[in-house]
């Protein structure tokens, strides 16, 4: 039977209820701070895979 994949992000804090306010109005987002959160978010994955 297949293992089931962790994905091994987890965000706490002030972090978490940034990215839920993101997922309820991504556009709201469409701003150089909304952009620079995500390239800080892919950063931070990109990091944890490695």
């Amino acid at each position: 039977m297949a293992k089931p994949i962790e994905l091994g992000l987890v965000l706490d804090g002030e972090d978490a209820r940034e990215f839920h306010r993101y997922m309820e109005n991504p556009s709201h987002y469409d701003t150089p701070e909304g952009r620079e959160l995500a390239r800080r978010a892919a950063y931070l994955a990109r990091k944890t895979r490695l």
